[in-house]
């Protein structure tokens, strides 16, 4: 049953800085959007809303982040009466015109006719699955910040955050502050690579600028920091009691801890890209397959936009710019008008964030040689409880060289994450095994429903 919109409905998925700043320049062309996210209040991963009844300060959830994040939520609200809100709200198939959803909250099903979609479906925590990163206490990056400013609580009382990214500086930095002991941060990126990209960091602006201050204050307040590490395994027995990593110099450390926060970054939510029929192309810098979009956010998909983290991982600024930028895009696609003058510094705007965020992937580097490494009995998918030795096995048995392949024989991505937490990892044996270029091995297609349904939902009103 289709929900009450007119047919020539623009959709706007997802309500973060990048679905606000899409609906918010629609709003101003005398366009009615409509704004379907899955979250329960709009502000995506990054500017994450607490839940009604916390009344903890702005500056306490985002700190330095805080005037961002009044700016975004406030330019939300001011759109609820000249906008289609839908949240609560999963995008789970587009076929032949149609969006269907579900209602997290009801389970009610519904299909929206659209003319345009525009998508601002966020990024996601990037992994290497490694010995024990299945025990309790061990979390991704952005899983140990959306507990800390969601709910206002700890993973653990004694925390080891590490991996790669610069969200593991600021989510160390975060949890420092709430007054959690940070044991140590481990990061694998070498400080060689660091310095070797400053001159494309330093366009970062006052980006840079936090970052180099909550390395410093992390140190200054006696958290150890160390660069060039390679992670060995999480080690317990009813839930993770220490890290053992590798230093720079090769010595294998021991950290004890009852928490631990890890990732190497972030990789595009672009399910519901692959359900519209958009391509993909591989980024060699962030080592991800992405959709092809242009500088403005057109896919060649026509009628389909896509912007944010959704189609390439730049961080909450350029969502924002990204998130304008399309929606301008959108409108000259209609014959609308449009601010040509504003389109064109948003490009410019957007191409400097490009080198800087050439100087982020330079900077913290994915561990190749980890996620090569994996041992034969680490699990590589959790969802169907495959290990690394298995899919090698049907590789080495069936010649199976391309991700699609190994998943038909091997179920790696057949669970309820659908390859999203999985693919990464799967990918890297698969290409390590075979001999090839990580590019080659291909990626785990999108296939709906992209998350979880429930097999019986109720029919939508």
């Amino acid at each position: 049953m289709s929900d009450t919109a007119p047919d020539n409905a623009i959709v706007v998925i997802g309500a973060g800085p990048a679905g606000t700043r899409a609906a918010e320049t629609l709003v101003k062309a005398g366009v009615k959007p409509v704004v379907i996210d899955e979250a329960p209040k709009s502000g995506g991963q990054i500017y994450r809303r607490q839940p009604d009844g916390f009344r903890r300060p702005i500056e306490d959830l985002y700190g330095y982040e805080a005037p961002k994040a009044r700016a975004v939520h406030a330019a939300f609200d001011g759109l609820s009466d000249r906008i289609d809100y839908r949240p609560n709200t999963l995008v789970w198939e587009v076929r032949e015109g149609l969006v269907h959803t579900i209602d997290n909250a009801t389970d009610k099903r519904g299909s929206l006719p659209y003319a345009a979609l525009v998508l601002a479906t966020g990024a996601m925590d990037r992994v290497v699955p490694m010995p024990g990163w299945t025990l309790p206490g061990v979390y991704t990056l952005g899983g140990a910040q959306i507990a800390l400013k969601f709910q206002g609580c700890a993973i653990g009382s004694r925390v080891v955050f590490a991996g790669s990214s610069p969200l593991l500086y600021l989510v160390a930095y975060q949890y420092a502050k709430a007054g959690a002991k940070v044991e140590a941060v481990i990061d694998t990126a070498p400080f060689a690579a660091k310095v070797k990209a400053l001159p494309d960091l330093v366009l970062g602006g006052s980006t840079f600028a936090k970052g180099l201050y909550y390395v410093g204050w992390l140190r200054a307040h006696g958290v150890r920091c160390v660069s060039g590490a390679t992670l060995l395994r999480a080690e317990g027995k009813d839930g993770i009691e220490a890290l053992v990593w590798r230093d720079s110099g090769g010595g294998e450390q021991r950290t004890a801890c009852d928490a631990l926060g890890y990732g190497f970054g972030l990789k595009s939510e672009s399910q519901v890209a692959d359900l519209c029929g958009v391509p993909f192309r591989f980024d060699q810098g962030q080592r991800q397959f992405v959709p092809e979009v242009d500088a403005a956010g057109r896919t060649p998909v026509k009628g389909v936009y896509a912007c944010g983290d959704g189609a390439t991982v730049r961080g909450a600024d350029a969502a924002e710019l990204a998130g304008e930028r399309a929606a301008l895009a959108l409108l000259e696609d209609r014959g609308q008008a449009f601010d040509r003058a504003r389109a064109q510094a948003l490009d410019a705007a957007l191409a400097k964030l490009n080198r800087f965020r050439r100087g982020m992937d330079a900077a913290f580097p994915f561990p190749v040689e980890m996620a090569k490494a994996i041992a034969d009995d680490t699990i590589v998918c959790r969802c169907e409880a495959i290990t690394a030795g298995e899919a090698r096995k049907w590789m080495r048995d069936l010649g199976a060289m391309e991700m699609n392949r190994v998943k038909a024989f091997s179920r790696v991505g057949m669970g309820r994450c659908q390859g999203r937490v999985c693919g990464t990892g799967a990918a890297e044996v698969v290409a390590a095994e075979c001999g090839l270029p990580i590019e080659e091995v291909g990626r785990l297609r999108g296939q709906a429903p992209v998350k979880p349904v429930p097999l019986d939902p109720a029919e939508g009103e």
